[in-house]
């Protein structure tokens, strides 16, 4: 089906100027750029722009002046609206930073291999536990904070930090005698693991992966050499203390440096409530790990190791996120879309670690179960949504925790996310990740979330 106008004709699927005098040849020849007009004025800049004299427009095309040339082109010149040119992607990772976290949260756990000899028979073990816990969740907690704060200048991150963490240090290490008791051994262990926490949290916030890594270097080699080697319980000591100290220093260090940055000014006062569910769910996500790392260690290694590619991940979900945005024409499209894109990076986030799994003697259908909350917890958090992921991972890890110290399985049986014969844990696990799952479609299938 077509319609035929003067000089050329349109057709509905393609449109072809046919080329019958002077003003179809120069229709023809402004078509790419004319087509985008809005207004005849538009052509008629777009013909000043090529240099036409009044002369010409009348002589060779037959027209008393530039407007009327240009209103002729505007109707000869169907209207075409090219699609911008695609931006840099603003949600591009940075590979090696997020593979370089992967490895630094892992890391850390050599000091235990190191130290582990020297604990036993101290009763630390509870007492650190119970620090860690603290730490993760104080951690998480003020690492949103700072990241808030970040937004109003370096200065004033580093004014948060210089309060919170060593705060953070001291509430971790009085939980742990708290639990543990006053036992010197207890003291300097809870105190030097909640104070490389903290240094290392300040560390990751503030983009130090590099500094960080380089402190951890000698404890990784002299963790790597025992195999091999017995360096005696104070070198032990010496290298896990050097570490924490090395950490500890860098970090005041990199902070003074953030206070020395130009104050923003007064801005508005920062409530501490938007930071509370990221705490709630760093005490929840600490809870889920030790507890499958009561049955298989070498599993939980591998899920912190997974912390890089998660992040990775994240990233990548919000860039493939803008370009479906970009690309869906209805609401229905873009949620179709947002369903493939979470579908898409939550798999290749957790079929890694099936093998991973099976290769530790761990349950892979509860590890992964585990791993999909956390993964799509973090994503959720990413989006500053934070409150559902604490309301739902809170009582997921409390019900795991109860059933694993009941009574009923006293006798070491307890059940954990790794090899447990009782499927209580990665059913509880799968529930609350198909409920951030539901969460996730929900929000992150708006438009607006992505904006």
């Amino acid at each position: 089906m077509s319609r035929r106008t003067a000089g050329h004709t349109l057709d509905s699927d393609t449109v072809t100027l046919r080329v019958a005098g002077p003003v179809d040849e120069l229709a023809a020849e402004l078509a790419d750029r004319a087509g985008s007009a809005v207004h005849p004025y538009e052509v008629a800049a777009l013909l000043e722009s090529e240099g036409l004299t009044g002369e010409q427009i009348r002589e060779r095309y037959g027209h008393p002046d530039l407007f009327s040339l240009a209103e002729d082109l505007y109707r000869r010149v169907p209207r075409s609206f090219p699609d911008p040119p695609a931006g840099a992607d603003a949600w591009a990772p940075d590979h090696v930073r997020c593979m370089l976290r992967g490895v630094l949260f892992a890391l850390p756990g050599l000091a235990y291999l190191l130290v582990a000899p020297l604990l036993r028979g101290t009763g630390a073990v509870p007492g650190l536990v119970v620090a860690g816990l603290v730490s993760w969740a104080w951690g998480q907690g003020l690492g949103h904070r700072t990241y808030v704060r970040l937004n109003a200048g370096r200065r004033e991150a580093g004014l948060v930090l210089l309060t919170g963490a060593p705060l953070g240090a001291a509430l971790a290490t009085g939980s742990a005698l708290a639990v543990a008791g006053a036992h010197p051994v207890v003291l300097w262990a809870a105190l030097a693991q909640s104070v490389y926490l903290a240094a290392a949290g300040v560390l990751l916030v503030l983009g130090r992966e590099r500094s960080l890594l380089a402190v951890l270097a000698p404890l990784a080699g002299g963790a790597a050499a025992l195999p091999w080697w017995e360096p005696g319980p104070l070198l032990r000591i010496a290298l896990v203390l050097a570490t924490v100290a090395a950490a500890a220093a860098v970090a005041a260090f990199v902070v003074a440096g953030a206070l020395r940055a130009d104050p923003a000014g007064d801005g508005p006062r920062v409530p501490y409530l938007p930071s509370l569910p990221y705490g709630l769910f760093g005490l929840a996500a600490g809870v889920l790990v030790l507890t499958a790392g009561a049955g298989h260690p070498l599993a939980v290694v591998a899920l912190t190791v997974s912390m890089g590619p998660a992040e990775w991940l994240l990233y990548r979900f919000r860039g493939l996120s803008v370009a479906a945005l970009r690309a869906s024409t209805t609401v229905r499209g873009f949620v179709l879309r947002t369903v493939r894109t979470l579908a898409l990076c939550l798999g290749l986030y957790l079929v890694p670690l099936i093998p991973a799994a099976l290769l530790t003697g761990a349950d892979p259908v509860g590890l992964v179960a585990l791993a999909a909350v956390l993964w799509i917890a973090l994503l959720l958090q990413a989006f500053g949504t934070a409150w559902p992921t604490a309301a739902i991972c809170l009582p997921a890890a409390a019900a795991i925790a109860a059933a694993t110290a009941g009574p009923a399985w006293s006798s070491g049986e307890g059940i954990t996310l790794g090899g447990s014969p009782w499927p209580w844990a990665w059913l509880v696990c799968t529930g609350a990740a198909a409920l951030l799952a539901a969460v996730a479609v929900r929000l992150l299938g708006r438009p607006s979330a992505h904006v």
